[in-house]
């Protein structure tokens, strides 16, 4: 007993401290009163907002029949085909054509910077209002374009909206045009922060034009770039707006992708379930973007 005793002696004493004691930290009475003030209403918002929506989401659309009968419909099988052709075209092109935009905007002068306000104005401008625009100039009676068609060259123009590949045209050229403005003020802000030093270098060691773009610029703007795609194919992923509001799904639900296929199963044919199967059928697409796109961040602290 004595040997026992003298052993727990020697050792150091363990002090657990309580629970509440480990939130508290160092917050003494009145501050973590307010503390506990302004993080309750954020947690209460996350968990009616967020985390409740996506359990019950998944919970509604856990049975596998609903699956088998989404899988074997011909308009969802159209909707992939849809989805992907849409995913590829509109994020490929339009972050391609910022790239290169950027560059264009690098050049100095006060006329480019009027230049650059004036081209940023198509993303500033509310989504629904451009989209539904869109819309009405592509109607084959009386659209603008089709009216600009017979005015200059005397040719009926076609019905746009009521082909499938040429209404699904309108919605990639309408949401190229809508954010190509935005992700070029990204790479803007990106080439803008690469250092002057290494320009100048690189022009004193014969780097200049292409040779300089591909062997400086793009090399420094390369994580950059693919965090903007990655980010870009996740948010085309769930855009609703530029389906619905150019083609509305159409011609004859030829022209949805998944965003619009989920709202029409939930809400015009009044299934739900259905809908939000459609919608979770995207997520073995979404969840590897996510994942890499988190070990891009996480990189991104010793690159542009």
């Amino acid at each position: 007993m004595n040997s026992a005793t003298a052993v727990d002696a020697s050792r150091p004493a363990l002090h657990r401290r309580p629970l509440s004691r480990s939130l508290r930290g160092s917050l003494k009475g009145g501050e973590y009163t307010w503390a506990v003030a302004f993080v309750v209403p954020y947690v209460a918002v996350f968990l009616a907002f967020v985390a409740y929506p996506v359990v019950y989401g998944l919970w509604m659309g856990s049975e596998a029949s609903l699956y088998r009968e989404l899988f074997a419909d011909p308009i969802y099988q159209t909707t992939v085909v849809n989805t992907v052709l849409y995913l590829a075209l509109g994020v490929n092109v339009k972050m391609f054509l910022a790239l290169l935009l950027s560059g264009f905007f690098m050049r100095p002068g006060w006329w480019m910077r009027a230049l650059l306000l004036i081209f940023v104005l198509p993303w500033a401008v509310p989504q629904i209002s451009t989209f539904i625009s869109i819309h009405w100039m592509l109607n084959g009676e009386w659209g603008f374009l089709n009216n600009v068609l017979y005015t200059l060259f005397h040719i009926e123009g076609p019905s746009w909206l009521n082909d499938r590949w040429s209404a699904l045209g309108a919605v990639i050229v309408s949401h190229i045009w809508k954010w190509t403005p935005f992700w070029t003020l990204i790479l803007l802000a990106g080439r803008m922060a690469i250092p002057l030093e290494i320009s100048d270098s690189a022009k004193v060691d014969g780097a200049t034009g292409m040779r300089g773009f591909v062997h400086i610029t793009f090399p420094l703007l390369a994580n950059l770039y693919l965090i903007c795609t990655l980010l870009s194919t996740i948010f085309l992923l769930g855009d609703f707006n530029a389906v619905n509001f150019v083609s509305g799904g159409g011609p004859a639900n030829q022209g949805h992708v998944l965003a619009t296929l989920g709202i029409r199963n939930a809400f015009e044919i009044a299934q739900p379930r259905l809908g939000v199967a459609a919608v979770m059928s995207a997520l073995p697409l979404v969840i590897p973007l996510v994942i890499v796109l988190m070990r891009k961040l996480r990189t991104s602290e010793v690159q542009i």
